[in-house]
């Protein structure tokens, strides 16, 4: 009689005591290795399209509050557009929360355009939202409109002051752009 344990069938060929046959370990080695390859090519393409350094350096800056004025205005920079950072004083406050946000164009109210527990520091891109000219009213001695805020001698927007439009051709109030307060007197924009 033959010994049956020698005689390998074909569909036994190559298997293991724990039944991986030699095929499978190829497989699951091929498959790997083009994932690894796959990788090494896809990879630099798709890094090669994240931001520059100097593209994320400008993304975000940071503005030193502190030596605003109530009733002042500071022109800062961000992301190449003018920036407004404007300390208002309680006159103005109380301006902006007498109006009825309804009669307004684009209703906010100044507490939605400023943080909590800094209501008196608004911040908001210097670009009209009708044809990107840049208003008047943050520096001294320039016209802030008929409601004390911004003015853009373009084509006559006024804005109020929370920076929201009440007459004129622009459509939307001043952007109030994403930012935060470091410190007491220190806000990082972007």
């Amino acid at each position: 009689m033959a010994d049956t344990a020698a005689t390998a069938t074909p569909e036994t060929a190559g298997e293991t005591d724990t039944g991986i046959r030699r095929r499978d370990f190829l497989d699951i080695a091929a498959v790997s290795a083009a994932g690894i390859g796959g990788l090494a090519v896809v990879y630099p393409l798709v890094s090669q399209m994240a931001p520059s350094k100097d593209v994320l350096a400008a993304s975000s800056t940071e503005v030193d509050v502190a030596s605003i004025e109530p009733g002042m205005a500071i022109k800062a920079i961000f992301r190449k557009q003018p920036l407004f950072v404007r300390r208002l004083t309680p006159q103005e406050i109380q301006m902006a929360e007498g109006v009825a946000v309804g009669s307004l164009r684009d209703p906010q109210t100044l507490e939605e355009r400023t943080k909590e527990g800094h209501k008196d520091m608004l911040v908001t891109m210097g670009v009209c939202t009708h044809l990107g000219c840049v208003p008047l009213g943050a520096a001294v001695g320039e016209p802030r409109g008929e409601f004390g805020g911004y003015f853009c001698p373009c084509h006559g927007s006024h804005y109020d002051t929370a920076g929201r439009i009440r007459k004129g051709p622009a459509p939307k109030n001043l952007e109030v752009p994403e930012y935060e307060f470091t410190s007491d007197t220190v806000i990082q924009v972007g």
